[in-house]
């Protein structure tokens, strides 16, 4: 049994046993800490720091939302802690009225907490946005070439016409609902299309057409590319929703 599959098969148990969980914790507490030490640009973490009790709690947050669509647990993981610990600091910086918010970070650095904390009214404020679109954006990059695929060629494949739209749609949204389609894409590197045409009602002369630019969008589906996935699937899945 491959790595991989077996911390899968231990995050199945654990969505419904509370001992598997707690054992799962325990096992990854290192990776737990690690995560949280990025976060915090610190080399180790306190037991008493509340940043890491958030961290494990958004561990075993991810353990029940997790699904082998959203590709890799531990990025997944990952994910997850930095966007509690984000969540975290957000509201502490909101109720630490007795610093300034012009005082330094730490006694290291010379930059404001003004600088270093979100904005309240942003989800994330615009250096950790560009940071993540970059990391994201690399590791997209990455994930597509081993499909045969470069970026440029995704805008080449886009749907123009609005009927031609509406079948992608429909051929999308029926591929990234059947889990036996996601497998075998994610197994063979290749789009099922007579699969999918058979199922959607989508000509497959069609998929043929604008295969590049689905195997993009059905990836960005398959391994938590949130930014991506906003920015490729906003018109052409749901009209906005990219859920």
């Amino acid at each position: 049994m491959s790595q991989e599959h077996s911390i899968i098969q231990w995050v199945k148990d654990a969505k419904t046993d509370m001992a598997a969980a707690d054992e799962m914790i325990r096992a990854y507490m290192p990776f737990i800490r690690k995560e949280t030490a990025k976060f915090l640009k610190r080399p180790l973490v306190e037991e008493n720091d509340d940043e890491l009790s958030i961290a494990m709690i958004a561990f075993y947050e991810a353990i029940l939302d997790y699904s082998i669509l959203r590709g890799s647990f531990l990025h997944f993981a990952a994910l997850h802690i930095k966007s509690r610990l984000i969540d975290h600091t957000r509201k502490e910086s909101r109720h630490r009225g007795v610093v300034s918010i012009d005082h330094p970070a730490s006694e290291e650095e010379d930059t404001p907490l003004r600088d270093k904390l979100a904005d309240p009214d942003d989800p994330l404020n615009d250096g950790i946005v560009r940071e993540a679109t970059r990391r994201e954006i690399e590791e997209f990059s990455a994930a597509i070439r081993a499909f045969g695929i470069q970026l440029s060629d995704v805008a080449e494949h886009c749907p123009k016409q609005e009927r031609t739209l509406e079948a992608c749609r429909t051929a999308l949204t029926y591929a990234k609902s059947r889990p036996q389609i996601m497998d075998e894409f994610l197994r063979t590197k290749r789009l099922p299309l007579a699969l999918i045409a058979s199922g959607s009602g989508v000509e497959r002369k069609t998929l043929e057409r604008h295969r590049k630019y689905m195997v993009a969008l059905l990836l960005a589906y398959t391994n938590g590319f949130e930014i991506i996935r906003g920015h490729l699937g906003y018109a052409l899945l749901t009209g906005g929703d990219a859920q």
